[in-house]
């Protein structure tokens, strides 16, 4: 949607963060003349640095974060934004038993176990009202954050691929960033992250936001697997397999939390974790 990462573009560009500029717009055929940011991701920089280096990345990515969602706290958001709600986390979370389950059971989930999986997430996805909304890139992670030498702050990092955000719980983008699909994230650097993060807002109710962090991580991972197998199974990109066995572990990092418990006990009954290692 060309008309979304145009809205977005400014919006972010307006607050002083570096989205591309845009110098051409064909709506009708889909394309954009957008700036050229380099190439200097932030997935680049991790692979040739040292350990002691490693947090700088995360430490301009959370700042970010942080100076977003302060502004934002104060109502300012880009307009024509969708909502991140219940039905389209509901139906991100059903990829896991829409494509991954009938990859690794020969057939599809029977009618009464789709709907417990249903309902699961349902009964947790309420608990995500209790924080405000803000802006959610929903693709923040490494790969699309950019390092721009002689740019200082925020802008030193540049913004990619976020044609598809919406409004949503500001845990999301941190979390994205923190449980990587693609990349380990040791747990002291972000447990150090996260302490970053909520050091910004001392108002913030911890515990609240620990429960949404781990619904939305849990809803993120079951969406990637199920996207990982169709990548797999449907586009013939085996590739992405490689990354599951990390992503399953993430999911069931998640899944303890007491505010999952509805989630966890399904995935118990239905999908132990003897079949989540299967080769698909």
């Amino acid at each position: 949607d060309v008309d979304a990462f145009v809205a977005v573009a400014r919006h972010l560009k307006s607050l002083g963060f570096s989205a591309p500029d845009i110098f051409a717009k064909d709506k009708a055929n889909g394309f954009l003349i957008i700036e050229d940011l380099g190439d200097e991701t932030f997935t680049r920089l991790l692979a040739s640095s040292n350990n002691t280096a490693e947090a700088e990345p995360y430490q301009l990515g959370v700042d970010v974060l942080i100076e977003l969602h302060r502004i934002e706290a104060t109502g300012v958001m880009p307009p024509g934004l969708k909502d991140y709600d219940d039905d389209k986390l509901l139906d991100e979370a059903l990829l896991l038993v829409d494509w991954t389950w009938p990859a690794v059971f020969g057939g599809d989930a029977p009618g009464d176990v789709r709907n417990a999986y249903r309902n699961a997430w349902l009964s947790v996805f309420a608990q995500l009202r209790s924080q405000p909304p803000t802006l959610v890139l929903r693709d923040f992670h490494v790969d699309n954050l950019m390092i721009l030498d002689g740019r200082q702050g925020v802008a030193r990092c540049g913004l990619l691929d976020f044609q598809d955000a919406v409004s949503g719980p500001g845990a999301y983008d941190l979390m994205s960033l923190l449980e990587d699909a693609r990349r380990d994230v040791g747990d002291a650097l972000k447990k150090a992250m996260l302490e970053r993060y909520l050091t910004a807002f001392p108002d913030i109710d911890r515990s609240a936001f620990g429960a949404t962090f781990a619904i939305l991580a849990a809803q993120r991972h079951a969406k990637v697997i199920g996207i990982f197998t169709r990548l797999s199974r449907r586009d013939s990109k085996p590739a992405y397999l490689d990354h599951l066995p990390r992503v399953w572990r993430l999911l069931e990092n998640a899944l303890p939390h007491p505010v999952l418990a509805p989630v966890a006990a399904w995935f118990d009954a239905h999908f132990p974790p003897e079949k989540r290692g299967i080769n698909i």
